[in-house]
């Protein structure tokens, strides 16, 4: 079989998904028809191919993106979309993560932000569309100490009340910005009641002391942790936290690459983990920022690292095992991978 056609058709697992920055070019259409007093171009909303940006550029195009998703409509919108096309990509459990936003201009709250998201995935639900979907609300490390304990209150209701669709917290935002350490007790607050942490970890060089301060809690999984081990600058001290905690990193190639953090695929810290034995994930990050799409990030890896059909059969099996949805569902999703394996993998 073709490899392209191989990774379309190989159910898969997203765990590190922003909802904003999954928008595709077709949803970004819609919403730009929608205001076109803002004068939004294309160009402003994606990084294409052969493209790179700083760090500090792709946060730009985020606020680009939220200018044009300030609604509950919009919302909806994107979130159904977003949803629709990681089926249509063969994934098949999806954990979508977005920090809830108010805007005072369309009268959006945080609560209706997360109900709306909520809403969204019901209605895919109901339309029988092949894919289940969880929510992490995100905490932006940028906003404080204050927000961050709100935010997590507000995740707490959720946890509760959502059916299980709202099952973990997700730190990110501009890792450049403030420190981990004003964030612990929020951390902990969401630890404590029950809520899953997947954690942006050394997303960029010289965070050693907030890395090994937020391995402590110790977070369920990573999101990046590019420099934690010594050839990219962390330490062997950091690694074998993360090893003895046995954490899952969510490694997301073409994100990494696009903003620079790492040179090149092959020098992408997915190999150091991978070969070690250690639990990794592949991840999107933003397919509409980054202009990919799971099938093609395993693609890139397997095509960089010479990963067989079956050595990506397994990666994407094993990803059901870092879920953050109880054990039933990973039964579940086990037999549907059961069911779809290739008759050589068996």
């Amino acid at each position: 079989m073709r490899p392209m056609r191989f990774m379309r058709e190989l159910p898969k697992v997203e765990l590190h998904a922003h909802l904003n920055g999954s928008v595709s070019f077709q949803t970004i259409e819609k919403l730009i028809r929608r205001k076109p007093q803002l004068n939004i171009e294309h160009s402003m909303t994606a990084i294409g191919k052969g493209q790179r940006r700083t760090l500090d550029e792709c946060f730009q195009v985020f606020k680009v993106i939220h200018q044009l998703v300030d609604s509950e409509e919009d919302i909806f919108m994107v979130a159904t979309d977003v949803i629709k096309e990681f089926a249509a990509d063969g994934v098949k459990y999806l954990e979508l993560r977005s920090t809830p936003r108010e805007e005072t201009t369309t009268g959006l709250t945080k609560r209706r932000y997360i109900e709306t998201v909520i809403k969204a995935i019901q209605q895919c639900k109901r339309e029988r569309v092949d894919i289940d979907v969880r929510f992490l609300v995100a905490i932006d490390r940028r906003n404080g100490s204050q927000v961050a304990m709100e935010t997590v209150q507000l995740a707490e209701e959720f946890l509760l009340s959502s059916d299980g669709l709202v099952i973990g917290i997700d730190l990110s935002g501009d890792p450049t910005v403030g420190h981990g350490r004003d964030l612990l007790s929020a951390l902990q607050k969401a630890k404590d009641s029950g809520l899953k942490l997947s954690l942006h970890l050394s997303e960029v060089p010289s965070q050693h002391d907030e890395t090994d301060l937020l391995l402590n809690i110790p977070p369920d999984r990573i999101g990046h942790g590019t420099f934690l081990h010594p050839e990219m600058g962390g330490s062997q001290g950091l690694v074998d936290k993360v090893v003895q905690n046995n954490i899952p990193l969510e490694l997301c190639l073409t994100s990494n690459v696009k903003g620079q953090t790492v040179q090149c695929y092959a020098e992408h810290h997915f190999k150091y983990w991978y070969q070690m034995g250690h639990p990794v994930v592949i991840c999107t990050d933003d397919k509409g920022v980054f202009a990919t799409d799971l099938s093609q990030e395993y693609k890139m890896a397997a095509t960089t690292f010479g990963l067989s059909h079956e050595a990506v059969w397994k990666l994407s099996q094993q990803a059901i095992d870092y879920i953050f949805a109880p054990d039933s569902v990973k039964e579940q999703l086990k037999q549907k991978w059961r069911d779809l394996q290739p008759q050589e993998f068996k």
